[in-house]
Formats: C-alpha cells, structure tokens, sequence
C-alpha cells in the first residue's frame, strides 16, 4: 500500500514538474526529465539519508509515473497562461502523500519522531525544489509570501504522531493527505505567510530609485 501512495506521489509531483516544463517551452524530453526529477528526487534524498539504495533505481515502475506524466500533459495542456495554477494544485497534491509516506518510511526504520517527521518534510519538499531550479525560477520554499514548507511539517508531524497512538490506517492517511493537501490550498488562496528572516525594527527602508526620464528596463 505504501508504494501504491507513493507512486500516485510520483505521479502528481511529476504532473507539476510537466506542467512546469511546457510553461518554461522545454521539449517533451525535457518534460519528461523535469517531471522525473520532481517526483523523485525527495524519494532519492530520502532513502540515502536511511543509507538505502534509491527505490526507484532497485524497481523501474517507479519511473512509469513521470512518464505517464509528460504523455498527460503533452496531450491534455490548456492554454500556457493557466499552466502555475494547476502546477501549484498538483505540487500540493504530492506535497501531501510525500510528507505522509517519507514520515512512515523513516518510522518503519526505526527513526524517531522528530527526525521522522524532519524526513517527511525532506521528502515532501525536496522533489519540488529541484524543479524550480532546474527550470530557473526561485523554489516556493524560499518564498517569503509563501508558507510551502508549513503544510508538509503539519502532515509529517499528524502523521508521527498517529502511527505512535497506533490509529494510523487508510483512512486517517487519506484524511491526513488531504488536510495537507487543503492547507497547502489555502496557504495559496489567503495568502499566508511566515515573518521574514529579520524582524522589522531591524529592516531599513529601501532606499527610493534615482530619478530617470528615460525608459525603464523590468526583468
């Protein structure tokens, strides 16, 4: 049951990475790549920090989903001006089933709660970061109008914390799914947000830009 969520993981974390890939006019090559590295690479990182071969190295089905993936988007892309929408939808839908499942993998290996629940996040946010530098734009983990790292430690950390009152099962990990899922939405939708790194008393006011009658260049 575990690889069955994390191949459905996969699969909409891979979605996100396509959908990025034809925003940013790659080839279907380079969505094919793009989508691989999303839905794997927190799965990667999660298994050698359990100094375990990469599953999906030991068992190629891992590698369908990306491309099922690629072949979805290629066929079915609406217009290239709704394409963020639907990456933030499918990067929320993975964010929620990897946090969960890299949580119950670091459990099973006999890892305690709080560095579970840290694995959880790793897994949920690492795939997701790898694709926004890959395609060359800023991950929304380092966004400071974004709180993109909030829901998955919340999920991992329900998750942890129903596997130890031994009451997790297929409903409580589709609920716990989904209540990272819609709060990752509603992050979105409210605009939600973490304070920043200083706090303001210590933050200066942006000096204002020196006047210019020419024409202004914005990047």
């Amino acid at each position: 049951m575990l690889t069955i969520v994390e191949l459905v993981g996969i699969f909409f974390f891979a979605v996100s990475g396509s959908l990025m890939a034809a925003r940013r006019g790659f080839d279907m090559l380079g969505s094919a790549f793009l989508g691989g590295v999303c839905g794997l690479g927190g799965g990667v990182v999660r298994d050698l920090i359990l100094n375990q071969s990469p599953a999906s190295f030991v068992h190629p089905i891992y590698f369908i989903p990306p491309i099922l993936a690629a072949l979805c988007v290629y066929a079915f892309t609406p217009a290239v001006q709704k394409l963020h929408r639907l990456v933030l939808i499918f990067d929320a839908a993975g964010l929620g089933l990897f946090c969960m499942t890299g949580t119950l993998k670091a459990l099973e290996n006999d890892f305690n709660p709080v560095s579970s629940v840290l694995l959880g996040v790793i897994t949920g946010v690492g795939g997701g970061m790898m694709r926004d530098v890959i395609a060359n734009v800023t991950p929304d983990l380092f966004n400071p109008r974004d709180v993109y790292a909030v829901p998955a430690i919340v999920g991992a950390t329900v998750t942890a914390l129903a596997w130890n009152a031994g009451i997790l099962n297929i409903a409580v990990g589709i609920c716990i799914a989904g209540f990272t899922f819609a709060l990752r939405i509603s992050s979105i939708r409210f605009g939600w947000s973490v304070p920043l790194a200083a706090g303001h008393w210590h933050r200066q006011n942006p000096p204002s830009p020196p006047a210019n009658d020419g024409p202004r260049r914005h990047f």
